[in-house]
């Protein structure tokens, strides 16, 4: 039987080094069973752009993947060295002044193996930052029209995240992925979390869908009191846009099938939803209320 790794021989840190974090907030997303069409990482790689993400601790790749299943590249330098680029599993930090927090983000990829190991990696880091809350982010296959803003839905233990973001409770049982492990670990730990979740039309699985990417990072942009510049996705989700309109056009009974989800979605999204300013005064009063409790 093969041994567990170490966390101390598999983790490489730097977090002892790093100057105080302003009331930190994680946001986490794998590449993987959670991650249909690249959305969620693409969300969480989108909001790292333009910025300057410090690296504080990496993972290493060695123990934990199945190189069979998940293949290491090579590719040549500009030097025409050739060098194998293995699965990354970062924490950066990014300190923004336009943020109203700092943001401690982990866009990885989902491992094959000793997840409990790879997860304490992950919570060790955190707690050594200073986390209160860690947001994690996914996509998944739906029964979502392409013609549609796609929504986002997401769960949360925490009574106050819960009313300030229209979240739910917990409330699935079933296979879960390291995103699922990672959320009872942190719980366990006494670290808030909230599950994000964005649904991808699964008719078009193959192909790119930035209207997902671009409501999650709307969804994101208030969690994480941040811009996310998510209107810059504009002509990458009109250029998808066509290209869905024509992958479909000339097959009948697919076309038929998305008109009954824009029915269906039609009539389960027809009631009222808070406006801006409604949502707006409600993050303000959690913050408020964040800062009044007593610390732990």
């Amino acid at each position: 039987m093969a041994l567990v790794p170490r966390i101390d021989d598999v983790l490489d840190s730097h977090v002892v080094d790093l100057p105080p974090l302003r009331d930190p907030i994680a946001l986490v997303a794998f590449e993987g069973w959670f991650d249909a069409a690249q959305v969620a990482t693409t969300a969480v790689s989108w909001c790292l752009s333009d910025r300057t993400p410090l690296t504080v601790a990496s993972i290493d790749a060695d123990p934990f993947f199945d190189f069979t299943q998940r293949r290491p590249e090579v590719f040549l330098d500009a030097d025409e060295v050739r060098h194998i680029r293995w699965p990354v599993n970062d924490i950066v930090v990014v300190r923004d002044p336009a943020a109203a927090r700092d943001i401690v983000a982990l866009c990885g990829v989902e491992p094959h193996m000793y997840w409990p190991t790879f997860v304490e990696c992950i919570v060790q880091t955190l707690r050594q930052l200073k986390c209160t809350t860690v947001v994690t982010v996914g996509a998944a296959l739906d029964a979502t029209p392409h013609t549609r803003t796609p929504l986002v839905t997401g769960s949360s233990l925490n009574p106050q995240l819960s009313r300030t973001f229209g979240l739910d409770r917990p409330s699935y049982q079933g296979p879960t992925g390291v995103i699922g492990v990672l959320h009872e670990r942190l719980e366990r730990d006494g670290i808030d979390t909230i599950s994000l979740r964005v649904g991808v039309p699964h008719y078009l699985a193959e192909s790119e869908h930035p209207k997902s990417t671009a409501s999650m990072l709307r969804f994101l942009e208030r969690v994480l009191a941040m811009p996310t510049h998510h209107a810059d996705l504009y002509e990458e989700i009109q250029r998808w846009t066509d290209l869905h309109e024509s992958a479909i056009e000339d097959d009948d009974d697919v076309r038929a099938y998305v008109s009954s989800l824009e029915a269906e979605y039609d009539r389960l999204n027809d009631a009222d939803v808070p406006s801006g300013e409604d949502l707006s005064d409600e993050i303000e009063r959690y913050l408020r209320d964040r800062d009044d409790d007593p610390p732990q």
